[in-house]
């Protein structure tokens, strides 16, 4: 009988071993790869900024930079914007007028490229260059940007600002396999107080190329939230290179001043 006992241990043991891992979260993220140490002494990696603007005792704004060149964006304008010039000149070529079937094709061609050349236009001139992401180790919160863009050109585009506890949050780690995506991003969850219950979840960063930079972003931020001594400088000094007349990244007033304040200065 002790044979047979070892014997289910043993298979019950190696079952266990080649089960799959599982996430703790009730909705892991789409590949979810695994989970997170949600304390800075559980993180395998040296607490490691890949970029930073801001960085202090009370607060720190990381960037979340996407992984296109914005300057390849001006380009791809070329392709809806001489089809609609092209569709513009028949269109009032005087043949056509009085045919109404060719005045209602061109007529729909035109809407569909001024609607094509307008979306990435506003894509260009007006979405956030790197969505930043806010740290108050004062509050314990996080303040995240982001930014509200649809895909009907016409309608208005504005940022949204969530803010969340930072206890709620639990990190997730996906390896991405993408043919020009490859590498590795972070997600943090935020869960329902005391539970792994997810109500929202944001991008930390997207795909960098090693886990070491990502693992080293998280073991940061756990450090930095928990008040432990961190390095300030980040991997990377220079930002992607963009361009545009505008300011894309715009704080509400109010959000910017309780985000980089401590609860004593209200």
């Amino acid at each position: 009988m002790g044979k047979i006992k070892r014997r289910q241990a043993r298979q019950a043991a190696r079952e266990a071993r080649d089960q799959p891992p599982r996430s703790r979260l009730n909705h892991p993220v789409e590949e979810w790869t695994g989970d997170l140490p949600d304390r800075a002494e559980d993180c395998a990696y040296p607490p490691k900024l890949i970029w930073v603007n801001e960085l202090n005792d009370v607060w720190m704004e990381i960037p979340r930079y996407v992984n296109f060149g914005w300057g390849g964006m001006w380009p791809i304008l070329l392709i809806p914007g001489g089809a609609l010039i092209f569709f513009i000149i028949f269109a009032l070529q005087p043949g056509l007028i009085s045919y109404i079937p060719a005045l209602l094709t061109f007529g729909a061609c035109i809407f569909c490229m001024s609607s094509l050349f307008v979306y990435i236009l506003k894509s260009v001139l007006f979405e956030p260059r790197g969505a930043p992401v806010r740290f108050n180790r004062k509050r314990q919160k996080v303040y995240v940007y982001e930014f509200q863009k649809s895909v009907w050109p016409w309608k208005r585009w504005h940022p949204v600002i969530k803010v969340f506890d930072w206890k709620d949050i639990h990190g997730e780690w996906v390896m991405r396999r993408a043919h020009a995506d490859w590498g590795h991003r972070i997600y943090c969850a935020v869960c329902k107080p005391g539970t792994f219950d997810v109500t929202d979840r944001f991008i930390l960063t997207w795909t960098v190329g090693g886990i070491d930079e990502a693992g080293g972003l998280w073991s940061f931020c756990r450090h930095y939230m928990e008040k432990k001594p961190v390095p300030t400088a980040p991997l990377y000094r220079d930002k992607p290179r963009d361009w545009t007349p505008f300011k894309t990244v715009k704080w509400p007033e109010e959000v910017a001043r309780e985000s980089s304040t401590a609860p004593e200065e209200d």
